[in-house]
């Protein structure tokens, strides 16, 4: 195996969850990190990223194309994690944002002659809606372009999916489930997508397109068996049927209502990922959903 340089990587998402690990793991691994935030960044993250030290912040947006070709000048990497489907902000859309923001990266990247791209979007679930398009454009327009890439296609993050923001709350007593509970997931752990990230601007080895499931895949109702074997008690448990989520996409009003009920549709289908290969490209193992139960009962 042969490595990259040790230039400055550009993260883009930097102040979201995964972007902010990134930019915490490359620190500590000793690379220089510009951080893209926006004029209007809450300055709780903005201060996160400071604190690291050894990040350059700049400002910039997706959907203003020359804060892009600013921000890529004299980078050796670019990682993109950024999203539409959290924010809240005035003129923020999926087409804005995953669509059309997405492509002016990439174009920025090979304007200032970016030597390796990496982009993470997600692994594809057979299921049509707006979002998934925008990731799939995106993938396509690296794929025709000059830049050497690796296009990292995660499943259903373990401390997202499998925790209160999706209904999934064992340790309160209540469980969201999507489907009938059987489906199997390849639940990944936020941390090891970050991993992944960060080695991929690394190494010369990877894939270009790299799906990525954690080490074990479990149905929600083995999830919470899990949780039952550590000392918690039995969960109120909400059904969301298959057919009701579909219906759900099919009917969503606007396009991040159709992604959330697509998103929630794959995973009551299940998604399951053979982590053998990625596991090699790693030091150290991946985190299992044990170990996150483990980690929230602090065990």
């Amino acid at each position: 195996m042969t490595t990259l340089g040790s230039g400055v990587v550009l993260v883009v998402g930097a102040t979201g969850f995964l972007g902010a690990e990134i930019v915490k793991i490359l620190r500590e691994s000793g690379r220089s990190v510009r951080a893209l935030v926006r004029a209007d960044a809450a300055a709780d993250r903005r201060e996160a990223l400071m604190r690291l030290g050894g990040v350059e912040l700049v400002t910039g947006d997706l959907k203003h194309p020359a804060s892009l070709k600013a921000a890529c000048e004299g980078v050796e990497a670019v990682v993109s994690t950024a999203t539409s489907t959290r924010s809240r902000r005035e003129g923020d859309s999926i087409e804005t944002v995953d669509g059309r923001g997405q492509a002016s990266l990439v174009e920025a990247a090979e304007a200032q002659d970016v030597r390796r791209f990496v982009f993470v979007s997600f692994a594809p679930s057979g299921i049509e809606y707006a979002l998934g398009r925008a990731k799939k454009a995106t993938e396509d327009r690296l794929g025709s372009s000059r830049l050497d890439h690796v296009i990292l296609q995660p499943t259903y993050f373990t401390e997202a999916w499998l925790g209160p923001a999706f209904g999934f709350d064992p340790v309160h007593g209540n469980a969201t489930i999507f489907g009938d509970g059987s489906a199997r997931v390849s639940w990944i752990s936020l941390h090891d997508v970050a991993r992944f990230a960060v080695a991929a601007t690394e190494r010369t080895d990877f894939d270009k397109k790299l799906p990525l499931g954690g080490p074990d895949a479990l149905s929600h109702q083995e999830v919470l068996a899990i949780f039952g074997e550590m000392g918690v008690a039995p969960p109120k448990v909400d059904y969301i049927r298959s057919n009701a989520l579909d219906e759900q996409r099919t009917n969503a009003k606007d396009p991040m209502s159709e992604a959330y009920a697509a998103l929630k549709l794959g995973v009551a289908s299940g998604q399951v990922i053979d982590a053998r290969h990625q596991s090699e490209l790693l030091k150290g193992r991946l985190t299992t959903v044990r170990d996150y139960a483990r980690r929230l009962l602090g065990k």
